[in-house]
């Protein structure tokens, strides 16, 4: 299993951003993906996951501003980040699993992208 992210980068406050997650080795019809980021010098946070049958759940802080989505003929899952903050800089990762199991250091993770939102 891989998962590999893309999409990070430098964004200014208000800006939006897109991540991907390549994932291989499994098909999203059977699995469930969480995105999750780590801020410099913070432990890792949960964001979002979205189940294998495409409900999804979100991290209450982040106020509908990020919505998780998937292709399933591409094999890939999308973060689409909105309005973006400077609270909202660190490496964003995808994961199998859900925020439990993510969090626990359980299941795959992709090696992150990188997201910094500064003026």
């Amino acid at each position: 299993v891989q998962l590999v992210e893309s999409g990070g980068g430098l964004a200014q406050p208000g800006e939006s951003l897109r991540l991907s997650c390549v994932v291989s080795g499994l098909t999203l019809y059977t699995s469930t993906i969480s995105w999750a980021r780590q801020a410099p010098g913070k432990g890792l946070e949960w964001v979002s996951t979205i189940y294998s049958d495409g409900s999804v759940s979100n991290k209450d802080s982040i106020g509908g501003r990020f919505t998780i989505g998937r292709d399933i003929g591409m094999n890939t899952v999308y973060l689409r980040m909105n309005n973006l903050r400077p609270e909202d800089t660190g490496v964003y990762y995808c994961a199998t699993g859900t925020a439990r199991t993510l969090l626990a250091g359980e299941g795959h993770r992709g090696q992150g992208t990188q997201v910094t939102v500064s003026s």
